[in-house]
């Protein structure tokens, strides 16, 4: 039998809701990181959003860009962005990327780079971008991330609950600000495309996490008095139930990623490429480390705050121990000590049956079901020979001598038609 398929079963499991503090921690943190990164170290924008100037020039697909990235700066631009990038005939260009260049370092930027690759200054391209075009589509993306996030609360407010839709959304933020994190850490440049992939992300990370949803909700419907089992307890059924499947598409959907990533930007230096699989990447793994390790647990801290499931938990934990909510431990109706006890009925009450042969007090050692002892019954438990009433019937020598002949009487008359006992070691002929 499969892991995937015990871990549906309930046969094993994966303690993720149990030890969520661990991963709210290492989500925490990572967080932080990003979050300190981006206000110190900020983003390496491209051209697009700060505006400036494009200057491609047809180059061999071996060409050096950390070489040319040295001969642009020894020409006197400073801070160029150097990358290689595809042709539509399947040849390769040098883009470089720079702020706003006068008339003079244009000049000296298109006739340097011509003479270096042996192209006429004519065939170099140049292209003027400004700022406006960047902000008009930072913009419109931050519109449009506004309008996907109401839509997800709504859509999972109506469909299954509002505490879901607030577990969904901080995993969501926690995914995108991971995702630009790592912009930021590395230097990557930021680019339109890596805007387009961000809201991509969103989408399937939220699909991850509907998913996991929806098994939480199925297994938790039923949730009633009589469980035997707490919301967390449920909820983490539910994530294990799904925990192989979330892994296995989000495998399945970074291993083209990381084509794209390291095969097409990487090794044959698609900048484009670049931009975007970077995005879908990080985005990818932390949307499915996010449902199953933060969304889920987040929303079963949520919902253990409802006064009926803290009611639940009570009876659960209850049940386990062997004992009501309000009682003491050991004092379950049919429950009956057998210990050390007195001889007297100093405090045991009903159902209680000592054993022992201290004087005083009451009994306490392990269990004994009511109704276990046989003998005639009585208010409490039962035992041979007599009835408890309330207190504490010794059972075996007692120091106040219950059950025992007065003395010098002698031995109790045999009854008509009974033999007497044999004595030990004797056998009959």
């Amino acid at each position: 039998m499969g892991v995937a398929h015990r871990l549906y079963r309930g046969e094993t499991s994966f303690p993720l809701i149990q030890r969520r503090k661990r991963f709210y921690v290492v989500s925490g943190v990572l967080v932080l990181i990003a979050l300190l990164s981006m206000l110190v170290r900020g983003f390496n924008l491209g051209v697009e959003f700060k505006g400036g100037d494009i200057v491609t020039v047809p180059a061999t697909s071996s060409v050096s860009v950390a070489d040319s990235r040295s001969y642009v700066s020894s020409l006197g631009i400073k801070d160029a962005i150097v990358q290689t990038v595809g042709t539509s005939n399947g040849g390769t260009s040098l883009r470089v990327e720079t702020g706003p260049l006068s008339n003079a370092d244009k000049d000296t930027l298109i006739n340097g780079l011509a003479g270096r690759f042996h192209v006429s200054p004519d065939a170099v391209g140049f292209q003027d971008v400004g700022p406006a075009w960047g902000k008009q589509v930072t913009n419109k993306a931050l519109e449009g991330l506004v309008a996907f996030l109401i839509a997800v609360i709504i859509y999972i407010s109506i469909r299954f609950e509002p505490k879901m839709a607030i577990s969904a959304i901080v995993a969501l933020i926690h995914d995108l600000v991971l995702a630009a994190g790592i912009y930021s850490i590395t230097g990557f440049v930021v680019t339109p495309s890596t805007v387009i992939a961000l809201l991509t992300v969103l989408g399937y990370s939220l699909y991850d996490t509907i998913v996991v949803f929806d098994k939480v909700d199925e297994n938790t419907r039923a949730l009633a008095s009589g469980s035997s089992m707490t919301y967390s307890e449920q909820a983490e059924l539910a994530v294990n139930q799904t925990f192989m499947r979330s892994i296995n598409t989000s495998l399945i959907a970074l291993l083209p990623v990381s084509g794209l990533l390291f095969v097409g930007a990487l090794l044959l230096g698609a900048g484009t490429l670049k931009d975007l699989a970077l995005a879908l990447f990080v985005g990818l793994a932390s949307g499915a480390y996010s449902s199953l390790f933060l969304a889920t647990p987040l929303l079963a801290d949520l919902k253990e705050r409802e006064p009926q499931f803290q009611a639940l938990s009570a009876r659960v934990v209850a049940k386990r121990a062997g004992t009501r909510p309000g009682r003491p431990a050991g004092t379950r109706g049919g429950s009956v000590p057998v210990g050390v006890a007195g001889g007297s009925a100093g405090g045991a009450s009903a159902g209680q049956v000592s054993s022992g042969t201290a004087s005083g007090g009451q009994g306490s050692a392990g269990f004994v079901p009511e109704g276990s002892l046989p003998g005639s019954s009585g208010s409490g438990g039962s035992l041979p020979g007599g009835s408890a009433a309330g207190g504490s019937v010794p059972v075996g020598p007692a120091s106040a001598g219950a059950n025992r002949r007065p003395a010098g009487k002698g031995p109790a008359p045999r009854k008509k038609g009974t033999r007497p006992s044999r004595p030990s070691g004797k056998r009959k002929r």
